[in-house]
């Protein structure tokens, strides 16, 4: 058992995901090399890298850190843009109601189609991804919010034309809200991924905190339909840079340079350079750089093929068995957990906007739309808290359990995160069910204050979650990422459908206290995934649920 997780004892000599993440560590690292293992490339500094890149200068794995490091900078502000889309009306909701002389509930409406077009689209989107890769989603993505975002200006009294559009809008997020996390995947070695993955997680959450804090200012000044246009005009600008610098990041490679998800049995293991343990002693670490001392002949910033949304299939699988591959994976524990652990956040987060715009715009603080906007300042400062407590925990205690269990990195590891999660999420909602519900006593703070730990839970769970799913399951982590792009999706929907009418019939604190109760079991449900979450990975691994149901 290393360090709880426990240990895996059926044919599997290498468990997917697990990794002698001597990765983690230089001095292990070089233990390793002076012992004879493998064969393996190794960064400048002495990190074993997984996975292992291939020798070919096309490879995204290939590409010089700073490279890489631009083409994740372009898309997290693509994300800032896309993310702004989901609550570009939160602090609109008394002015949308007398502008169309709508029902709340209705208002509500016009989040829920475009979460709903989010969660439809991400069905479509992904299989695309896997046959031909990400760029020409992120091309389409592009284009579908600048136009959507045009007609949404432009629908003025037309309702059903404004709702049509918000769909529309959910649609071009869906590349970005699917994707981006996988295209990390897809860029970094495993001891790269952390911080990054939590730097494009707050760039899809972090922004649409901020969001209505502006909207709310921008719509008393000139008026709602321009919190639609500057997406447009925003988006225009930043078109160029996508197309231009942001390559495609899937790569067909070879599987025994995919040391962490490779699968090896007892029973029928070979000498080759992919098994974790060398048959030879006279084999060594390679070194693979950044630097010159690469030998890798430098690929141009802009290429002919660069500049194509498709330059090849990504795998030989068919289209229609891809699409309905995230299916049966809201079955698999490992995935269903991780739906959980950020999916139900996100809906909670949903429903504190419905509260938010229903409390404060009423007795006793009569909020206008400006000082609404406004209160997701707290939720914006909670959600950069938690992007930053991410960043500093996820590789550092990564690294640290890696050591402490020998030198043998479990992906499991990633979820201690959950554990701030429980801390800070858990009080937030129930600090906030309390105090909002008793406005003339607590007053306008104390709901914004645990509205800020609230989302800071909401952040750890997503970092988490998209960890685990990258190291865990990486061969079928895009399908993952569907699986949670439509759960969460989906339950917000039904938040936006039905929240309001069960807030009001119910009261805002015993729902509240209800939730946070639900929220506190789906935290201590991530002790028996850490302890059996290596048995899981291997039973997947032995049993392929695609094969079985003839989905390969």
């Amino acid at each position: 058992m290393g360090l709880g997780v426990l240990e895996d004892h059926s044919t599997l000599e290498h468990v997917p995901g697990t990794a002698t993440l001597e990765d983690l560590d230089e001095l292990a690292a070089g233990v390793r090399a002076q012992s004879g293992q493998a064969r393996l490339k190794t960064s400048k500094e002495g990190v074993i890298l997984v996975p292992q890149p291939s020798n070919d200068p096309k490879d995204p794995l290939n590409l010089p850190l700073w490279r890489r490091d631009l083409i994740t900078a372009i898309l997290c502000l693509w994300s800032v843009i896309a993310s702004t889309l989901s609550p570009l009306l939160a602090a609109n909701t008394l002015t949308l109601t007398l502008y169309f002389r709508r029902p709340f509930n209705e208002i509500a409406l016009l989040t829920g189609y475009h979460v709903l077009g989010v969660g439809i689209a991400g069905f479509i989107f992904v299989p695309s991804a896997r046959v031909w890769g990400k760029r020409h989603l992120y091309l389409l993505g592009t284009l579908i919010i600048i136009i959507s975002s045009i007609w949404g200006g432009a629908s003025n009294h037309n309702f059903n034309s404004l709702m049509a559009a918000r769909f529309f809008q959910g649609v071009g997020l869906a590349p970005f809200e699917a994707l981006v996390n996988a295209s990390v995947g897809d860029l970094y070695f495993v001891h790269e991924r952390g911080k990054r993955m939590a730097l494009t997680n707050l760039s899809l959450f972090g922004g649409a905190f901020f969001t209505p804090v502006i909207v709310g200012k921008l719509t008393a000044s000139i008026g709602w339909q321009w919190s639609f246009y500057f997406i447009a005009i925003f988006g225009a600008l930043l078109f160029p840079l996508v197309v231009l610098l942001v390559p495609e990041t899937a790569y067909r490679r070879d599987d025994s340079l995919n040391t962490d998800t490779y699968i090896t049995d007892k029973r029928d293991s070979y000498e080759s350079g992919h098994e974790l343990k060398s048959k030879s002693p006279n084999d060594a670490v390679e070194s693979h750089t950044d630097d010159a001392a690469h030998a890798m002949p430098k690929q141009p910033l802009i290429t002919r093929e660069g500049l194509m949304p498709f330059n090849g299939r990504k795998t030989d699988e068919s289209f229609g068995k891809l699409l309905l591959r995230p299916f049966p994976l809201f079955f698999h524990p490992g995935i269903l957990m991780m739906m959980l652990i950020q999916g139900m956040m996100i809906g909670w987060t949903v429903l504190i906007g419905i509260v938010l715009a229903a409390i404060m715009l009423g007795p006793p603080l009569f909020f206008d739309e400006v000082k609404t906007g406004y209160m997701y300042s707290g939720a914006f400062i909670g959600a950069l808290l938690g992007f930053l407590l991410a960043g500093v925990l996820s590789d550092s205690s990564a690294k640290w359990m890696t050591r402490l269990n020998k030198g043998i990195y479990e992906p499991e590891f990633r979820l201690v995160l959950v554990i701030p999660q429980l801390i800070f999420g858990c009080a937030g909602l129930y600090g906030f069910g309390i105090t909002s519900s008793n406005t003339p006593v607590y007053g306008w703070f104390w709901p914004d204050f645990f509205f800020a730990l609230e989302v800071m839970g909401m952040v750890l769970g997503a970092v988490a979650s998209a960890l685990y799913i990258v190291d865990a399951h990486r061969e079928i982590a895009i399908e993952a990422f569907t699986c949670l792009l439509v759960f969460k999706n989906i339950f917000s929907f039904g938040l936006t459908y039905s929240g309001y009418g069960w807030l009001v019939k119910n009261g805002v604190k015993p729902v509240f206290m209800a939730i946070s109760s639900v929220q506190v079991v789906i935290c201590l449900l991530a002790i028996p995934m850490y302890v059996l979450g290596k048995k899981n990975r291997s039973f997947f691994a032995r049993h392929d649920i695609f094969a079985k149901l003839k989905l390969k």
